[in-house]
């Protein structure tokens, strides 16, 4: 059985946000980028750790023996998801942007003054402003353009920006803003030609196709749990030689070795928890669903198939949803779609869709979108060199609706039939 709307109608039952109503009438989340709804058994996982497994690690009694077995479920489940080769080579941290500056500080002890780190303005400013704050140590930072026509990335600029100098390359592997999908394999080629490293921002990428961190090549990706159905958890994944090698901030009674070293106080081991469920989730939609893409030769563990068998699953779906959406919200007059809007180009996106209207700031759509239970969002989402390239930085920005695939066609309807309403 492949991911259809009946399917999605049984996958949605699991995820008790979803039952919410207002006034007798469903509640429509299109807030997914800046954070998915959480599937049950992520609630339960969690909750079971903190009545089972609540203490700090490395005790001789039950609790914290049961907290030990809980990082290390978490570290492989994550490895398994990005197809780490081993589960050292996977960092936990409070979030997306708190792990990039980490890593900023230890890679910056290790750069000398002039020498160069490229960022591209497509990027959420937690892959721009950890490299950014480098300056202060003589580090030259160079920015890649993007082309404003269809807010694809210039590779030419990209290829350009980098040179003998630069040490790192930092780049999403696609828009929380306008869902753009990165050419990344190609980006770490243009990287690892001048010796430099690569540090890809997965977090917008991850909750709607397979990451395969080995097949890319690339040096370090992150993401983050809460953006694929789980807690509040950010995720890095460091080839273990780089990880290694790179001096980090702790203190000194902390583990010298990767991935102790990195993860500097006490961890929140309920979130990893929850981050195992996220990931058995997954895999779970891979059996139930995926079965053409299990059929085929797969590389790592079987979970891992059936994880990748799972993005697969979802990918084709979210395809169909995006092309009902962005084929809807052009038809809208007065409304400019941000992005690949192209049917023929939309395997070069996720379904994160972004738009203006005339006559309305995208406050001001935010907020009628919400009188009728419509959660979407409005700005800049932390883009912010993306909206000032636009032009939009000090219009209001943009608003954004995400899909994920636990959305319908009818919940797209109604919010093309709420937009061409709105009185203008």
């Amino acid at each position: 059985m492949s991911l259809n709307e009946q399917a999605v109608a049984q996958l949605r039952s699991e995820f008790p946000a979803l039952q919410q109503t207002r006034k007798g009438k469903p509640l429509v989340f299109f807030d997914g980028p800046g954070g998915t709804q959480v599937h049950g058994s992520v609630i339960e996982a969690m909750n079971r750790y903190l009545i089972e497994a609540n203490a700090n690690v490395d005790g001789f009694f039950l609790y914290s023996q049961r907290t030990n077995e809980t990082i290390a479920a978490a570290r492989q489940a994550m490895a398994d998801f990005v197809h780490a080769a081993r589960p050292e080579e996977i960092i936990f941290g409070p979030n997306m942007t708190t792990l990039t500056f980490n890593i900023s500080r230890a890679l910056g002890r290790t750069l000398s003054p002039g020498d160069e780190i490229v960022v591209t303005r497509l990027d959420h400013d937690a892959n721009i402003a950890p490299w950014v704050a480098l300056q202060e140590h003589g580090i030259r930072i160079r920015y890649a353009d993007f082309d404003p026509g269809d807010c694809t990335l210039d590779m030419s600029s990209l290829a350009t920006a980098i040179t003998p100098r630069t040490k790192l390359v930092a780049l999403g592997y696609a828009s929380n803003a306008v869902g753009t999908i990165n050419d990344v394999k190609r980006a770490v080629e243009l990287a690892h030609a001048v010796g430099a490293w690569i540090y890809i921002d997965a977090v917008h990428y991850a909750p709607h196709a397979a990451i395969d961190v080995q097949a890319l090549g690339c040096d370090f990706l992150v993401c983050s749990v809460y953006k694929f159905f789980g807690p509040h958890q950010g995720v890095l994944y460091g080839r273990y030689d780089l990880l290694d090698q790179l001096p980090a901030y702790k203190v000194r009674p902390a583990g010298d070795e990767p991935p102790d070293k990195f993860e500097t106080g006490t961890q929140s081991f309920e979130s990893m928890a929850g981050s195992t469920a996220a990931v058995e989730y997954l895999a779970s939609v891979g059996r139930r669903f995926g079965q053409e893409w299990l059929d085929r030769p797969g590389d790592g563990s079987p979970r891992r198939q059936e994880i990748a068998a799972a993005m697969h699953a979802i990918r084709a779906y979210e395809l169909d949803l995006g092309q009902r959406l962005i084929s809807g919200l052009t038809q809208i007059p007065g409304l400019r779609v941000y992005g690949i809007t192209d049917p023929a180009r939309l395997e070069h996106r996720v379904p994160t869709v972004s738009f203006t209207m005339e006559g309305l700031t995208a406050a001001e759509i935010a907020q009628r979108l919400g009188e009728v239970n419509i959660s979407t969002w409005d700005g800049n989402f932390y883009a912010l060199a993306l909206t000032e390239r636009l032009g939009l930085e000090d219009r209001g920005g943009l608003l954004r609706v995400g899909l994920a695939h636990y959305h319908t066609s009818a919940e797209i309807d109604t919010l093309l039939e709420v937009l061409a309403d709105l009185p203008r």
